[in-house]
């Protein structure tokens, strides 16, 4: 069972240093990135495939250099052997159409279609949800790969091998009261629901995932130097990491990044640094009456008050 997450590295709002250019567009470059949250979802819902059918998780992003680090995060969550970057300026500035065109383009470039292709429910700088479904339309499109068809909301998984069927439960309208089954034939697309929680009640199954683990650190202690520069073939040292850039897909620029992409930025609205909403004491340590105030502060809590 051959799987591969897409993931995606978004602005780490917490640090209030989110930068755009003087056109509203993102400067992904001088702002701190952390992976998107809502991606952690889809890399459990990978890591149960992987644990209880075997196989391999690949993970691929489209973003700068940078993304590595995203990538390397993600493969120690998912314990996954191969992760590719799609990266160059040709595809900077890119709205959810031109990303997925990329994506799906990135995908068909496997040397084997996977059997199942899990997205996050949306990321936390666009929330439009889009891509996931928008990667699945090109893939419906193309010449080289077999139909994906898609599945949302999903918040649990069970997979027939012999049958070569996925069957999975699904929220309908992201209302957690109401459940519906939805069964398909592999290959399948599947956007994973933030309800979604693994479940491993077989020991095997939690053997597996611990040696897993193990194996992955080890794989992850080899992760190579990457060159922050375009290029279209891996520029790495580590083997299992590959940085394809817009040559290498043969992808055309006008179809790509900024020059891709029919969504217009009207303007951008800088996020406010929240106000401080504690006043804060300090107390030093040679503060003998202050620390006996601290104390007396904290002795009603320490007997469970």
């Amino acid at each position: 069972m051959n799987t591969i997450v897409l993931t995606k590295g978004v602005p780490d709002f917490r640090e209030g240093q989110v930068s755009f250019d003087e056109d509203g567009h993102l400067e992904r470059g001088k702002t701190p990135t952390v992976m998107n949250p809502n991606d952690k979802h889809a890399l459990r819902a990978a890591l149960q495939t992987k644990v209880r059918h075997g196989g391999t998780v690949s993970l691929m992003s489209m973003g700068p250099p940078g993304y590595a680090e995203i990538l390397r995060e993600g493969m120690e969550d998912v314990y996954a052997e191969e992760l590719y970057l799609l990266s160059d300026r040709e595809m900077g500035a890119a709205d959810t159409w031109a990303t997925s065109m990329t994506i799906s383009t990135g995908i068909e470039h496997l040397e084997e279609p996977p059997d199942l292709i899990f997205a996050g429910f949306k990321t936390a700088d666009g929330e439009t949800g889009h891509t996931g479904p928008q990667t699945e339309w090109c893939l419906s499109i193309s010449d080289s790969l077999p139909d994906y068809p898609l599945i949302s909301h999903v918040v649990a998984i069970d997979i027939d091998e012999d049958e070569r069927v996925v069957r999975t439960k699904r929220l309908v309208e992201g209302d957690v009261s109401e459940i519906e089954t939805v069964e398909t034939e592999l290959p399948a697309f599947i956007v994973a629901d933030p309800e979604f929680e693994p479940t491993y009640r077989r020991a095997e199954y939690r053997l597996r995932h611990k040696e897993l683990r193990e194996e992955t650190r080890t794989r992850a202690a080899e992760f190579g130097e990457y060159l922050d520069d375009d290029t279209d073939s891996d520029p790495t040292d580590w083997e299992n990491f590959h940085m394809w850039g817009h040559e290498y897909l043969n992808l055309d620029p006008d179809f790509i990044g900024l020059d891709g992409s029919p969504t217009i930025v009207a303007g951008v609205d800088p996020i406010p640094k929240a106000p401080s909403e504690r006043e804060a004491t300090v107390v030093e340590a040679d503060d003998g009456e202050g620390m006996e105030n601290v104390f007396e502060e904290l002795a009603p809590y320490a007997g469970g008050d």
